[in-house]
């Protein structure tokens, strides 16, 4: 995997992966910030493995998402402290215990985001099922 990051002025920044994916990351609020960009891979990388294991487990769902919150330290540089995702998931005669099992999976095995700042993050979970 690589990517480049070039720099566009200010504080932008224009990624791009050796695959062809872009974003723009920006310190000065014209787009994401760095910050932000790791927040939200949190709650997608974590998605990706709720879904899966939902899916393997036959479960009929038909729609997930994941809040995510986070605490920073107060000063540079201002890490993330604390992370608190809480998924939900709709669908018809879903099995709670399924779905706490793929939430703990994720957290504790698969996703590489969340274990990657286990070591300096409080990271929390939570999960609903909405009918």
């Amino acid at each position: 995997m690589q990517a480049t990051v070039k720099w566009t002025g200010n504080l932008g920044f224009d990624c791009v992966m050796d695959t062809g994916e872009t974003c723009h990351l920006d310190g000065n609020k014209q787009g994401l910030s760095p910050m932000q960009a790791v927040l939200m891979a949190v709650g997608a990388c974590s998605s990706v493995d709720v879904v899966e294991i939902m899916k393997k487990a036959r479960q009929d769902f038909n729609a997930c998402h994941c809040e995510v919150t986070a605490e920073r330290a107060p000063n540079p540089p201002r890490i993330f402290t604390k992370i608190h995702a809480h998924y939900v998931v709709s669908g018809s005669n879903l099995n709670e215990k399924h779905l706490a099992r793929a939430v703990q999976l994720s957290t504790e095995k698969y996703c590489s985001v969340m274990l990657m700042l286990q070591e300096t993050v409080a990271i929390t979970t939570s999960y609903a099922i909405e009918e």
